[in-house]
């Protein structure tokens, strides 16, 4: 039986939507289904105020500009993450420094993030790896007091949540990614979450190339000017006539996803057990949204046989990032090189298994009964 790692989901609606907006001869951006879309991530999230974007990264672009980020400034990030969650703040002259990860959920350890705050440090992110919430409770204490912003990295975390709150609208600002790889998609889109208002403005300014536009839609203006940074950050309206259908159905893509992660955690279980594999924590304080299935082999020879007996039967497995600190452009900057061995050993052992919301348990019972017999036990 072939398992794909990925399908794409629809909702029925995607081309509907399309032919809807190319019917009213506006396809830029700032039409009727970005609005529509704004409108479903402020009822979904709860954020005081949301802003599509053109990607997650575009969102972290605007970010790092809100928290007028300047050469010289340190921006503290987990290791274990996408490029994106990095290179918005060096684009901007800020030099990251990395942090390690937990073990249990691969998020950014907290523990270790008080030794590296010094006074220039201007920001820390972060990354709620696989829709699960990072500790925010104890990083929003650390930047309270240091005087420092947080900047979530929710690229994972739609319909994700911390102590009841959405990820992405605890700190400062949120960024959430619609990538055709989430559990939400539009292919290419984002958004930007901004959780302290006095923010929003100028977000709007950022977004619009730097213009003040907002204010002459709004009607307090009679023509826009240049007022600030910016770019073009606002995503066309097929795009959102896209991610509108995709959000209409946001809630049961969630559950699905949980259903199918549920179902693989309750038969994998037993593998645990013997010692031959680690499952993913989930602390009771976390709602996550079952973006990733990830197990971890003992070893990186391990994980590699396995990867390579999975992909023998047809089923398609991934690993995920090589931590930052080791890549060739954290030495060009000047980055502080030391061993971070949780997310190192995690980027060698880290399997990703096949999970979506149309996953079948006769699918994930193939890649179950395979993982078994590859560890000579009956699963």
């Amino acid at each position: 039986m072939k398992v794909n790692f990925n399908k794409i989901p629809l909702s029925g609606r995607e081309v509907e939507y399309i032919k809807d907006a190319i019917a009213s001869g506006h396809l830029q951006g700032d039409g009727h289904f970005l609005k529509k879309c704004e409108k479903s991530m402020r009822e979904i999230t709860g954020a005081k105020a949301a802003l599509a974007t053109t990607s997650c990264t575009s969102a972290l672009d605007m970010a790092a500009l809100l928290c007028d980020i300047k050469p010289g400034d340190e921006v503290i990030i987990p290791t274990f993450t996408f490029v994106s969650s990095v290179n918005s703040f060096v684009l901007r002259g800020a030099k990251p420094v990395f942090c390690d990860i937990r073990s249990d959920t691969l998020n950014i350890d907290e523990t270790k993030i008080p030794r590296l705050i010094t006074e220039r440090t201007k920001a820390v992110v972060p990354v709620h790896y696989a829709g699960v919430a990072c500790e925010m409770d104890e990083i929003l204490k650390l930047a309270k007091k240091s005087g420092i912003k947080v900047v979530e990295d929710a690229a994972q975390g739609f319909c994700a949540y911390y102590r009841g709150r959405h990820l992405g609208t605890i700190g400062e600002m949120g960024a959430l990614s619609f990538h055709g790889t989430k559990n939400v998609i539009a292919g290419e889109c984002g958004a930007l979450l901004c959780n302290d208002e006095s923010l929003t403005d100028r977000a709007n300014f950022i977004r619009e190339k730097g213009t003040n536009r907002i204010h002459f839609v709004e009607g307090k203006i009679d023509k826009y000017t240049w007022v600030d940074y910016g770019s073009s950050y606002i995503p066309s309206e097929l795009v959102t006539a896209f991610l509108c259908a995709q959000l209409e159905i946001a809630h049961k893509l969630t559950a699905d996803r949980i259903a199918a992660w549920n179902y693989y955690f309750d038969r994998l279980r037993p593998a645990e057990r013997t010692g031959c594999l680690r499952l993913a924590c989930i602390p009771t304080e976390c709602r996550h949204n079952a973006h990733i299935f990830f197990i971890l082999p003992e070893d990186e020879k391990t994980t590699k046989s396995l990867s390579d007996f999975l992909k023998s039967r047809e089923i398609s497995t991934a690993q995920h990032y090589a931590p930052l600190h080791l890549c060739p452009m954290a030495k060009k900057l000047g980055c502080k090189i030391e061993p971070l061995p949780v997310a190192e050993k995690a980027a060698k052992t880290m399997l990703r298994l096949p999970i979506y919301s149309s996953i079948t348990p006769d699918e994930q019972d193939w890649v179950v009964e395979s993982i078994g017999s590859f560890f000579g036990i009956d699963l």
